[in-house]
């Protein structure tokens, strides 16, 4: 019954901040909102439209927040002074009160906030759906004082979080039984991914954890930044972290005249992202500008500076090699491939003529090549490809949700650092790179390194196992097949290992070979 009562609860919220009036002016129906005015109490429409919505997200929770969030991204897709509003949401959402900040700390440590740090900010630094930040300064282990944030989970959100998620379950669940696209776009599986991400954020320890993987994985690259983690003052409910220094990302014009290169700034967030996916399987999934600075230090000068670890996105091996060969062919525009991909992996049904999706992949993504993000309607785009999407009954990957997201997070951000960007001519060399490690000699190498263990381990119990199995063939024929299969694939990565030998040395005598003819 609470389900119903939220749902109660959300209609009368917009109808209380007249956001039916976003909607039913378009369809003319002037009775509709003299019902509205009727149903809803202190109704007030002298707010701007932007400014009512930003309100009733807030009110309504932080899942709605998050949904904001997301929009406010798209500038593309809203007016301007609703942007403008919903950015917000970003790390302006209003703070509780100090007072709990203090005493959820030191509930968490067991000591006054005051012998836990040297100083303490009683004020918030931002604010958000979950949680809010605090500066400070504390003593490590080694004496050193150190400029630390504090970051304090909001009280109460996992009762509101359980009655959205229950209200989402009960709305999939009627999805599912009304509609056959509703039974392709499985709802249900895609509300148990948000459920897992929300309750993940709720336990700071693991965005705590999440941060310091995304650290470690981007140090070599020097393009972005994370702050290193305080672990003996981390608890699910509080964190403490290092004191990132930056100029907001959405603040160009700061931006500018700092002298921050904007489009460098932007192929460079296309990098962060493909190597995040692709390379590592493990990206950060709440990408929009209030989680990201730009660093004015002469030392990193022009880097990236990532916050907020609450959501990360993780892929298999099995998804990244897929969406690499996808992404490829698409660059490439190898719209068979992309078909043949589609059906290989199980994405649609295996009776699929690979020409007729070949042709409709072509007819949705021939139009916005060699284009800029400017001139590329993504709402056109979408809506082309799920009319496709429909008609092939393609299904939709649960475990894909977060990286839509974060696309749709990049891709917006792209779009305001420089609306110039070719996202295809950036995102391909990086592809193809990736591509040409997954299958080159460095790969049967790094393979046979790793599983050299095994291998050696496994190669003395030939002649034992063979014996069991002439003896007890019905007991050890699965087991002997296994290994069978282990040395089918040991054979073929010492073919690899010795072809690439080959090959590399006879492209090393070519080029000898060249260089000296040209020398004579």
């Amino acid at each position: 019954m609470t389900r119903y009562w939220r749902g109660i609860f959300i209609v009368w919220v917009a109808l209380r901040y007249g956001l039916d009036e976003l909607v039913l002016n378009s369809f003319q129906r002037p009775w509709l909102s003299s019902i509205a005015r009727v149903l809803s109490f202190g109704r007030n429409l002298r707010a701007p439209r932007g400014q009512r919505l930003r309100l009733a997200l807030e009110d309504l929770g932080p899942i709605f927040v998050k949904f904001g969030q997301v929009l406010s991204t798209r500038r593309d897709l809203l007016p301007a002074d609703v942007a403008d509003e919903l950015a917000r949401l970003q790390d302006r959402v209003p703070p509780f009160h100090s007072s709990i900040a203090i005493a959820t700390i030191e509930r968490a440590f067991r000591r006054p906030v005051d012998t836990v740090f040297a100083s303490f900010e009683r004020e918030p630094i931002a604010s958000a759906s979950i949680a809010q930040v605090h500066f400070a300064t504390l003593i490590d282990r080694r004496g050193t004082l150190r400029d630390v944030a504090v970051k304090v989970l909001r009280p109460g959100m996992l009762p509101v979080i359980e009655k959205d998620l229950s209200l989402m379950r009960m709305m999939a669940g009627w999805l599912e039984r009304l509609s056959a696209d509703g039974r392709r776009l499985k709802p249900r599986e895609v509300v148990r991914e948000f459920d897992k991400y929300l309750h993940d954020e709720l336990d700071l320890v693991r965005e705590a954890a999440s941060a310091a993987q995304l650290r470690r994985n981007m140090a070599g690259l020097n393009l972005v930044m994370i702050p290193e983690m305080h672990w003996d003052y981390c608890h699910p409910d509080v964190i403490v972290m290092e004191r990132m220094n930056g100029i907001p990302i959405g603040q160009f014009e700061r931006l500018r005249q700092a002298g921050v290169d904007i489009r460098q700034l932007a192929r460079d967030g296309v990098t962060i992202f493909f190597t995040q996916v692709f390379r590592d399987g493990f990206f950060h999934a709440d990408m929009h500008p209030g989680n990201i600075q730009v660093s004015i230090d002469p030392a990193t000068f022009g880097r990236y500076i990532s916050l907020d670890f609450g959501i990360v996105g993780t892929l298999t091996e099995h998804d990244k090699e897929y969406l690499a060969q996808n992404f490829t062919a698409f660059f490439r525009r190898d719209y068979k491939r992309v078909a043949q991909l589609h059906i290989e992996s199980g994405w649609v049904p295996p009776g699929t003529r690979v020409d007729e999706l070949e042709s409709a992949v072509r007819s949705v993504c021939e139009p916005y090549f060699d284009r800029p993000l400017k001139e590329i309607s993504l709402g056109m785009l979408l809506m082309r490809l799920f009319q496709t999407s429909r008609r092939f009954q393609v299904e939709i990957q649960p475990q894909l949700v977060l990286l839509q997201k974060t696309l749709l997070n990049i891709e917006g951000l792209g779009r305001q650092l420089d609306p110039d960007l070719d996202l295809w001519n950036t995102a391909k060399p990086f592809l193809e790179k990736w591509m040409l490690e997954q299958v080159g000699p460095q790969k049967l190498i790094d393979e046979l390194r790793s599983q050299s263990p095994r291998y050696a381990k496994l190669l003395p119990d030939l002649p034992r196992l063979l014996h069991q199995y002439l003896q007890k063939p019905a007991d050890y024929r699965r087991e002997m097949l296994q290994l069978l299969a282990e040395q089918r694939r040991t054979n073929r990565l010492l073919q690899g290992l010795v072809y690439g030998g080959v090959g590399f040395a006879l492209g090393l005598a070519v080029m000898q070979l060249v260089v000296r003819l040209r020398l004579f």
